[in-house]
């Protein structure tokens, strides 16, 4: 297991009430994703944000991480990638919690692309459901075992824009069929015309989530 680091943003009153970590996608880091985190947070003054970078430099690419490599989408691949971070990340979120005195079902999981998969995979192997885990341009690895491995069902929203070239949005699709076959369930919306990357209706949708999960509206 490696231990993590990255940018954080303190709860403007000066309590953390809620947690939220962001996990970023394949060659970005954890100060890009913190960015996403600076727009929603002047709605949640008693929410303290962390946006760890990856584990893993990625060669060639000066101030990129991976949570693990892949060069195409193999389910293969990807499956065993997220087992192979999951101590890492599961370790991260359990010492953030501690930071800041707070237990796991005061914690949102934000994930962009392959931070998505490591978001859903945490998440859901967790003793006790985070109130939420919230999904952009992502993938459900390992569906086939899901349902044996499936520790509890937090409120789930699954955001992908129907642009994407590098993770097309039927992972999406497929992700919300395999919690599905797992007797999970999630939302999920489309946006139009936005590639990978995440549009402003994704970020509005994003920031409702996040407010209607820490509120207990989405159990």
């Amino acid at each position: 297991m490696i231990l993590i680091d990255g940018p954080r943003i303190p709860p403007k009153s000066g309590t953390a009430k809620k947690l939220v970590i962001l996990f970023h996608g394949y060659g970005s880091n954890g100060a890009d994703l913190a960015g996403l985190a600076q727009a929603w947070a002047p709605q949640f003054p008693d929410v303290a944000w962390a946006s760890p970078d990856a584990p893993e430099p990625v060669p060639g690419a000066p101030g990129g991480y991976q949570w693990f490599p892949i060069s195409r989408l193999d389910p293969e691949a990807m499956e065993t990638g997220v087992r192979g971070a999951y101590p890492t990340a599961e370790q991260f979120i359990k010492s953030e919690l501690n930071r800041w005195s707070l237990t796991p079902s005061d914690l949102v999981l934000v994930g962009f692309s392959q931070g998505t998969m490591m978001a859903l995979h945490t998440g859901l192997r967790r003793e006790v459901a985070p109130a939420g885990i919230l999904g952009y341009s992502g993938a459900l690895p390992g569906p086939e075992r899901l349902k044996s491995e499936i520790a509890c069902k937090p409120p789930i929203m699954l955001i992908h824009g129907d642009r994407d070239d590098v993770l097309p949005v039927g992972m999406t699709l497929m992700a919300a069929q395999g919690l599905a076959e797992a007797g999970h369930g999630a939302e999920f919306h489309i946006s139009q015309g936005i590639p990978h990357s995440i549009g402003p209706d994704g970020l509005e949708l994003g920031g409702k989530f996040i407010e209607n999960a820490f509120a207990g509206k989405l159990k």
